[in-house]
């Protein structure tokens, strides 16, 4: 399969920003739309429709505005890569850019948390920004949750509310 680079979205979030949330790399299918999370088996809006309210039917700009008013931004980690197909395991190592994440991170004075979708999303984070964060930045939580891609068919929406739940539970105290 031929590899195809891969160029990802500007950040969805406002200055009330409490909770970031990123992932690696959009998928094919949210690249193709210009949509966060737009593959139709992703439980992201579903999910976010049960800790946040969020309406999961709404149109794509209503969905992400009531998101960023609950507080909770999305972003990824990576700007571009190389990958094959749609998988993280298939984005070419060594091609990935990061985005500027330190500086978005220093300038959020309300930001609590960070929240990385999968195990990709939390080791690119770790290799690529945490070392340079500093100050408040480099304080912040930051969590490894389960991925909300449907290649993650092993958590079902209720077990990731569950892992999810905590995340909010502390960023609410």
């Amino acid at each position: 399969m031929e590899t195809t680079r891969c160029i990802g979205f500007p950040a969805q979030l406002n200055a009330g920003c409490r909770v970031l949330v990123l992932g690696s790399m959009p998928g094919v299918a949210s690249l193709q739309a210009a949509q966060y999370y737009a593959h139709p088996r992703n439980r992201f809006w579903p999910l976010m429709g049960v800790l946040c309210g969020i309406d999961a039917t709404l149109a794509y700009p209503d969905r992400m505005h009531a998101l960023n008013a609950t507080g909770v931004g999305v972003w990824d980690v990576i700007g571009q890569c190389e990958r094959r197909g749609s998988l993280d395991a298939s984005i070419v190592r060594g091609s990935e850019i990061p985005n500027a994440l330190g500086a978005l991170i220093e300038g959020l004075p309300a930001l609590c948390a960070i929240a990385c979708n999968g195990g990709t999303a939390y080791r690119a984070f770790q290799r690529f920004i945490a070392p340079a964060l500093v100050g408040r930045a480099q304080a912040l939580p930051v969590w490894s949750l389960p991925s909300t891609s449907p290649a993650n068919a092993a958590w079902p929406l209720p077990l990731l509310v569950q892992a999810w739940q905590q995340l909010f539970d502390a960023v609410r105290r």
